[in-house]
């Protein structure tokens, strides 16, 4: 049996919280390198789920005009996939996948992202908050970004 096409054998997944962390990522994903950062353009980051949340509402994202999240784009390879899904929670209705397109400097990428099963509102708490932000950061986001989402409430 043949082995099937790099592009049927991985997909790409777009983060855009704390997987930002490509050195997360090695730990969650092991078998899935980092390929790209963009951005998800006509969307932005907010919270919501507080009562699903240890400590404050979840990241997610919501389609929004004029709006832009900085992602970091993964190669998910398929050993991977069902780790992610419940690191993410999907089996438990948490999130789920979405597809979308990132916009790289190399053109546009489909890829799929994590969204919350919720409903938008709340605070994320100070510690998650800085964890985003230093994902961010790590991963080359544009320092107006990064202290954007420093700024930003808790």
């Amino acid at each position: 049996m043949c082995p099937l096409p790099y592009s049927q054998t991985m997909s790409l997944y777009a983060a855009y919280a704390g997987n930002l962390d490509a050195r997360l990522m090695t730990r969650r994903a092991p078998h899935s390198p980092l390929r790209a950062t963009g951005w998800l353009n006509g969307w932005r980051l907010t919270f919501g789920g507080e009562h699903l949340g240890w400590e404050g509402a979840l990241a997610t994202i919501v389609e929004a005009p004029r709006s832009q999240v900085f992602v970091a784009l993964y190669d998910i390879a398929p050993m991977d996939e069902d780790s992610m899904d419940r690191w993410e929670g999907v089996g438990l209705d948490i999130y789920r996948r979405m597809r979308v397109r990132v916009h790289t400097l190399d053109g546009e990428e489909p890829a799929w992202v994590y969204v919350l099963n919720g409903y938008e509102g709340g605070l994320p708490s100070a510690r998650y908050l800085g964890e985003i932000a230093d994902a961010a950061e790590s991963a080359g986001a544009p320092h107006d970004y990064v202290m954007g989402l420093r700024k930003r409430p808790c």
